[in-house]
């Protein structure tokens, strides 16, 4: 099957950003947040996809700029500037009430997105949150506790190392500017609203983003509706159909607790 050509979006200035949509009729529609150097045609993206196609909804997908198929340079992205992206991706290119997912990544930057929409007086664009293995806070709390004193040095010093090849592909930069904008977007250390309800899926075998993680995350969720769901051997990526069929499950509970079903 030929995969659809990407549309692109630009603000003046800015790098154009490339994203697919879909059109729906039956609200909500689905808004995909992808993860940390992933992109939107990934297999959690494009069963997204499919469950918005099978469902008659509209669904948005697009690339953080240094991802996928957008323009800029990954070594100039932040954790604000990421957000700040898809907050003018979901402001200009959607309508009506959304389900956010977020994976990884895209969890922390579904939540700072939730808090620019209150900001906004917008909450009511957002009909449901579903977020995979979240990795919020994860500058901070999950990558620098684990880099070896000599590389956080070089890091301060010389703004930027080169983190080799890993499981997930080729070597990357990580900034300074990086993990300074990401301790300035922090959300743990107070409550963490989602401005609606939120669905966690979280892998126990996940050797990113530990469940402990996820479990802290809800605990800041008190003033939301949320719930946890563990899969036991579940690892981050969490793309197996087992998977899968969970991810479609939240969005199915999600709709019904929209319709107070």
């Amino acid at each position: 099957m030929t995969e659809p050509a990407a549309f692109f979006v630009q603000k003046p200035g800015a790098p154009r950003l490339a994203f697919l949509a879909r059109k729906g009729e039956k609200p909500p529609g689905l808004f995909w947040l992808g993860g940390f150097r992933s992109d939107m045609r990934g297999s959690k993206a494009e069963f997204l996809d499919s469950v918005a196609q099978a469902q008659g909804r509209a669904c948005l997908r697009f690339d953080y700029s240094g991802h996928g198929e957008s323009e800029g340079a990954f070594a100039d992205g932040t954790i604000g500037l990421w957000a700040a992206e898809a907050l003018a991706i979901f402001r200009a290119l959607t309508e009506g009430p959304q389900i956010v997912v977020g994976s990884s990544m895209g969890g922390w930057i579904a939540l700072l997105l939730a808090r620019a929409l209150a900001g906004l007086g917008e909450s009511a664009r957002l009909a449901g949150m579903v977020l995979i293995a979240p990795a919020v806070d994860f500058t901070e709390e999950l990558i620098w506790p684990r880099l070896p004193e000599q590389v956080r040095e070089a890091i301060r010093t010389e703004g930027a190392w080169m983190r080799p090849p890993d499981a997930y592909g080729d070597g990357y930069p990580l900034t300074r500017a990086l993990f300074e904008d990401g301790k300035a977007n922090g959300l743990f250390g107070g409550e963490i609203r989602s401005h609606c309800p939120a669905a966690i899926l979280q892998g126990m075998a996940d050797a990113d983003v530990p469940w402990r993680h996820a479990m802290r995350l809800i605990e800041s969720l008190a003033a939301d509706p949320a719930t946890i769901t563990l899969i036991k051997d579940g690892d981050h990526r969490l793309s197996r159909p087992q998977d899968l069929a969970a991810l479609a499950k939240a969005i199915e509970l999600l709709e019904g607790e929209r319709r107070g079903g």
